[in-house]
């Protein structure tokens, strides 16, 4: 779906990095309006503004566009701007990088998760404390978003003093650096052994629970099955 939109449009939209990952044959004879880090309203407007005038518009986003992705942002300013009834707008899915994240630590989201991003921009940080401690408090395996950054540099290592305050120090902790793509890198550590300073905000970092373990190397979350069915006959 995402090749065949992109094929179609006449003017691709996106941060300057994800552009740079749609293969060049598909932005050929197109318009590309590409901005930088948190120039997210320019390139919205810009996309918008084209589809307006009669344009087939791609709006790119990593990962699935709707989960942290462009896709609120266009929808919103479409309502902002008074577009809705001039502009036919719609979602195609992506895989999101926690799920991507997920298959290459093994299996720990089989069970009740929750995800939360350390990127202040947006949300406050006292808001996103709260819910880091409301997440571990109940046991839900967290997986992490924007981990870490130059400005933001302490805030992973608060989120693993959290989790400790609510889990054992032998949980297990996945962390996965440019999933799917060039330079992928994958750790799983017990907690206590986490190193919050190797992550980087292309890092995906997963948390499990109190039933989380490993299993051939891998972090496990079991769904419950071993309770009621014997496993092993």
């Amino acid at each position: 779906m995402a090749e065949a939109a992109l094929a179609a449009a006449e003017v691709v939209a996106g941060y300057t990095a994800y552009i740079e990952l749609v293969p060049a044959q598909l932005l050929a004879g197109k318009t590309v309006a590409a901005t930088g880090m948190t120039g997210e309203v320019a390139r919205c407007r810009a996309a918008l503004e084209a589809a307006a005038a009669g344009k087939r518009v791609v709006l790119v986003s990593s990962g699935d566009a709707g989960v942290y992705g462009m896709a609120g942002l266009a929808l919103e300013m479409l309502e902002a701007l008074g577009l809705a009834d001039r502009i036919a707008f719609s979602v195609v899915p992506g895989i999101p990088a926690v799920c991507a994240a997920a298959a290459l630590l093994g299996a720990p989201l089989t069970h009740d998760f929750a995800v939360v991003s350390l990127s202040d921009l947006l949300t406050p940080l006292p808001v996103i404390e709260r819910r880091l401690e409301a997440a571990f408090a109940a046991d839900f395996v967290v997986a992490i978003y924007n981990p870490r950054s130059r400005k933001r540099s302490g805030y992973l290592a608060a989120a693993f003093a959290c989790a400790a305050r609510h889990r054992h120090p032998d949980t297990p902790v996945g962390m996965v650096k440019n999933a799917y793509r060039p330079n992928q890198e994958i750790r799983i550590t017990p907690l206590a052994a986490a190193d919050a300073a190797w992550a980087d905000m292309l890092t995906l970092v997963i948390v499990g629970n109190s039933a989380s373990r490993l299993a051939a190397g891998r972090i496990l979350t079991p769904r419950g099955y071993a309770g009621k069915y014997a496993l092993g006959q």
